[in-house]
């Protein structure tokens, strides 16, 4: 098997690169790649410094979804970045793209970091019930202040280019558009001194900020007492100031673990998958390209779609003609969809009462708060629906794909009847959601309750929620 990391020599540079398609994700061989490719360089004789970049359209975008779940394989990445610190050369990490999570991580852990424009870097572990587990809770103060990483890690916010430079996690952005380019470049200025390379983990100690600590966690009993992970962040990230990084790192590490085992973790992992291809129609196979339709009426999604149009190759007539392939109908539209086309109703959760009495193909059930909309076929086949479905992603509108009946219209009915627990009342009707078969996954129930809804996010959906209440317990 051909590995995904490469080392090669540039005059005294050698060049460590990423080749991990399509994010560049930190999979185990990656991992195992990196220390190779370090050892590598630091016993190459002929090299004095090392550049790690990657191939394609970003730096390392984070963990690998595959490994979700599953026990953890050797070299964690926490022993990585202990051995890129550790390294006898300097490493310049030349980030593009996006440099989050774990990705964020190794370049802290390099000695210099430089960006290309338009890099965003980020760790948005917080979002899925974690905290950053690699040392970015006690790397991160030591650059830019514990202030500034409690704002980015507890949120889960990108920085910008800029930003980053401005807070120090960057040391240079280049105006380059080569990422080898900006790295032999920075390497250059490191050899002839105009660059100085650290060592994060040997910086000292953030001051502390015990007024910023209270902020935060203020503002977190304020605004979502019930989230377990963003506390520990804080928890973390107040263990920077109070001693060394090894003391940090061990700190870092229990909380870490505490959250790996939060069901919290769980329920927003499951949301987080929930949300990858809610589009796919299952045995579609590949749809027909859609690339004109007309806009029958007058609706608000119509001007959000007319702004994507350009951008996405699809062609938007207010009327219909010979070549025209779907009409998307707004309620009372005074303009015919000729009977070649696929026929898409617009509607509104309170407006579908009986999918039966609509004649249409399918039904777009277009949320008032949101955005996240559902597509619902009705006459139309698997293709017919998946053509449609690409389309509208095209055009930038998120839609879940369903069949029969609205299970947006379901769950939000579920939810007004019941005024006293509209939680428990979605639970109820996932369960007979999932009975009619009227989701194509069931965890397309979970994503437009957390969505459109407001169900409680680390819980993972009414859905998974009520399985999980039938196993035993809730999640909490």
């Amino acid at each position: 098997m051909t590995s995904p990391i490469n080392y090669h020599r540039h005059d005294d540079i050698g060049v460590i690169t990423i080749d991990n398609p399509p994010v560049n994700a930190l999979g185990q061989a990656v991992r195992q790649g990196l220390m190779e490719a370090v050892a590598q360089g630091n016993e190459d004789t002929e090299v004095r410094a090392l550049v790690l970049v990657a191939c394609g359209r970003t730096f390392i975008a984070g963990a690998d979804i595959r490994e979700f779940g599953k026990p953890p394989q050797a070299p964690i990445l926490p022993e990585v970045i202990g051995h890129l610190e550790a390294s006898a050369k300097p490493i310049i990490a030349v980030l593009h793209g996006t440099a989050l999570g774990g990705g964020l991580e190794v370049a802290l852990g390099c000695q210099l970091r430089v960006a290309l424009p338009g890099t965003k870097v980020g760790l948005p572990e917080v979002k899925l019930g974690l905290l950053p587990g690699a040392g970015g809770t006690q790397r991160l103060p030591r650059l830019a202040g514990i202030k500034a990483a409690l704002d980015l890690i507890t949120s889960g916010r990108f920085a910008p280019a800029d930003e980053a430079l401005e807070l120090g996690i960057v040391d240079a952005v280049l105006a380059c558009d080569d990422p080898l380019e900006a790295g032999l470049a920075a390497a250059r200025d490191v050899l002839d001194g105009r660059r100085t390379p650290r060592v994060t983990g040997e910086l000292p100690p953030p001051a502390a900020d015990p007024e910023a600590i209270a902020r935060y966690r203020a503002r977190l009993e304020a605004e979502a007492p019930e989230l377990f992970s963003p506390f520990r962040c804080i928890e973390a990230i107040a263990a920077s100031s109070e001693g060394s990084l090894t003391d940090g790192l061990r700190r870092e590490r229990e909380l870490f673990l505490a959250c790996m085992d939060s069901p919290q973790r769980a329920g927003l992992i499951h949301a987080f998958f929930a949300a990858r291809a809610p589009h796919k129609v299952p045995d579609a196979g590949e749809a027909p390209i859609m690339a004109r339709l007309a806009l029958l009426g007058e609706h608000s999604l119509f001007d959000r779609l007319r702004g994507a149009a350009d951008r996405a190759g699809i062609e938007l007539t207010h009327r219909p003609s010979e070549d025209t392939q779907a009409c998307l109908v707004a309620s009372g539209a005074d303009t015919a969809c000729p009977a070649h086309c696929l026929r898409i109703n617009l509607l509104t959760a309170e407006e579908v009462a009986d999918l039966d009495t609509i004649d249409a193909d399918l039904a777009l059930v277009v949320p008032t708060a949101g955005s996240l909309a559902e597509l619902v076929a009705l006459r139309a086949d698997a293709e017919q629906q998946q053509a449609a479905a690409n389309a509208l992603k095209a055009l930038r509108q998120a839609v879940v794909v369903s069949r029969q009946g609205s299970l947006l219209c379901t769950l939000s009915s579920a939810a007004r009847d019941d005024g006293v627990n509209p939680h428990a009342a979605m639970e109820a009707a996932s369960l007979m959601l999932a009975e009619r078969g009227w989701a194509y996954r069931e965890s397309d129930i979970d994503l437009l309750a957390i969505e459109v809804l407001g169900y409680p996010r680390h819980l993972g959906g009414p859905h998974r929620q009520a399985n999980q209440a039938a196993a035993g317990g809730h999640a909490t």
